[in-house]
């Protein structure tokens, strides 16, 4: 068997059940598939069944069409397990847009708000939406960082995420939109090995509303992947990328395994691969790893 179905539920959640299970197997023997081993790789929660004999693409179509209900990703089994990580930080690492929860020391979230919706959905240029953004913010203290820093949470899985990839001998990465002061700060908790993002202009312990030019947008995060690949002498397709914006869009279509997690409906319709149930431990079990290999 050269491919694999990996099926996910929301931790805790008891979604994975054998109906389920018993469906998807109904629907890639229907596309023509030969389908064989079950490999439980967290009971209750994820599990790998292998099979052969149609595309991707095919059985892509196929179980979406089942509505299992649970999150179905299909891949090659001999090229799954990832050498590099490279992670957006809003929204995907942490639970809420950084940005917005510093806005909201300013009294301008909803207004911030409404646009960082927009422009995570592709209906703005990213650029123009963050400078303009940021501009909101002019003459707020810095001091005021450090207090948004304090509501930060992390997403669900993050910080397994991080250890398994780094026991296991891969690179990990954090390439955000956002602030360099938020990335240096999930990158010495969580355990990165690299941040890169935006930088506020700061003036006498305030901020100027600028950000430093070039601006890391889609582009930025692209050259990310592919030079961060290069360092470490891999290619793009050894890597598994993640994100939930539409400026994530270009690099996950770019590498190995790109994943598009609890992402905006935009971003959904265009990514192959879409995490909308599970947390982020997710992406260990897309590699195959099972919950035992865990590292917390």
């Amino acid at each position: 068997m050269k491919l694999v179905l990996t099926l996910i539920a929301a931790p805790n959640s008891n979604a994975l059940t054998k109906d389920v299970i018993d469906r998807a197997a109904i629907a890639l023997t229907g596309a023509g598939a030969l389908v064989g081993d079950l490999n439980w790789l967290a009971d209750g929660e994820a599990v790998d069944l292998t099979f052969d004999g149609i595309t991707l693409d095919v059985a892509d179509t196929t179980l979406a069409e089942a509505e299992l209900e649970v999150d179905a990703v299909t891949q090659k089994i001999a090229t799954r397990r990832k050498k590099l990580l490279i992670a957006d930080m809003d929204s995907t690492i942490v639970t809420g847009e950084t940005l917005d929860e510093l806005a909201e020391f300013a009294g301008v979230k909803e207004r911030v708000a409404a646009i960082t919706a927009r422009a995570m959905n592709g209906e703005l240029d990213f650029e123009e939406a963050l400078d303009e953004r940021v501009g909101l913010l002019t003459g707020m203290s810095t001091a005021m960082l450090q207090e948004a820093w304090k509501t930060v949470e992390y997403t669900g899985g993050a910080k397994t995420l991080v250890k398994t990839m780094k026991a296991n001998g891969a690179f990990v990465a954090l390439v955000s939109g956002g602030f360099d002061f938020f990335t240096s700060a999930v990158r010495a908790e969580l355990g990165f090995d690299y941040d890169q993002a935006n930088v506020l202009i700061e003036d006498n312990g305030k901020l100027t509303g600028k950000v430093q030019k070039p601006v890391l947008d889609r582009q930025a995060k692209v050259d990310a992947l592919e030079n961060l690949s290069a360092e470490h002498g891999i290619t793009p397709g050894d890597a598994i990328a993640v994100g939930d914006g539409a400026n994530d869009l270009q690099m996950i279509s770019i590498a190995g395994t790109g994943v598009a997690f609890h992402a905006k409906p935009s971003v959904r319709e265009q990514a192959r691969i879409c995490i909308n149930h599970g947390d982020l431990s997710a992406l260990l079990y897309l590699q195959g790893y099972a919950k035992s290999d865990f590292v917390s």
